[in-house]
């Protein structure tokens, strides 16, 4: 059962607000469009209405187009975006944000140009710096665990405060609370919730366990202290 989804004809405030309330984006790095199909149903099925399909999925734009025309309440995203053509067909196939592995000055101008939610990739306080001024709704902190993971992101909270945070690269259910705890404004998760083993043998049970599990360790991490268990 669904217990939660997305509006329809969300606009982009209400995109960027779900992606915070949500506080998880799945990355969907697949073999190929039917199990990117299956693995975007899978959480959407048991609670996130957001999936990010990753540009290295075989057919990702007939993916994102396939899922955009299905299902209005799944928020579909275009991941590892890393040139403006990719950017302008994902928009086109119907994608609602898009994301980059690295910092692309040109990708983020030209979603904010568009109106669309962006979050572009970057590891070093200066690439969080140039990131943030060219106009994103959050700045994605990748490959993060390698850099220290939640210390690394509480080490960067503290000179940017203002600016939301996703943590991503590494992430998992011993370290996910301490992300949310360090100051993470939301979660990418790519393996540790979808994993290979659960989409090759088509075990929806077993995502949307980890769906539910995730979901639960994020909202408990933000209660305030004396509400935790």
């Amino acid at each position: 059962m669904v217990e939660y989804s997305a509006p329809k004809h969300m606009t982009k405030e209400q995109v960027r607000t779900t992606i915070e309330q949500i506080g998880i984006i799945p990355a969907i790095r697949v073999s190929s469009p039917e199990d990117a199909l299956f693995a975007a149903d899978s959480v959407f099925a048991h609670g996130i209405p957001i999936v990010e399909v990753t540009m290295t999925v075989p057919g990702a734009l007939s993916v994102i187009s396939e899922l955009a025309a299905r299902n209005s309440r799944l928020i579909v995203g275009a991941g590892s975006v890393s040139h403006v053509d990719t950017a302008r067909r994902c928009l086109e196939a119907g994608a609602r944000f898009l994301t980059t592995t690295g910092f692309s000055v040109d990708v983020v101008r030209f979603a904010v140009g568009k109106n669309v939610v962006v979050f572009p990739g970057a590891l070093t306080p200066t690439e969080v710096m140039e990131a943030w001024e060219a106009g994103p709704e959050f700045v994605k902190i990748f490959p993060c665990a390698s850099l220290g993971g939640p210390a690394y992101i509480k080490a960067l909270r503290g000179p940017f405060p203002q600016i939301p945070l996703i943590a991503s690269g590494g992430v998992n259910q011993q370290t996910a609370a301490d992300f949310i705890l360090a100051g993470a404004a939301a979660l990418g998760i790519g393996g540790e919730l979808i994993p290979h083993a659960a989409i090759q043998l088509r075990q929806e049970h077993r995502i949307g366990e980890l769906t539910r599990r995730f979901l639960s360790i994020v909202k408990e991490a933000r209660l305030p202290a004396s509400d935790r268990a």
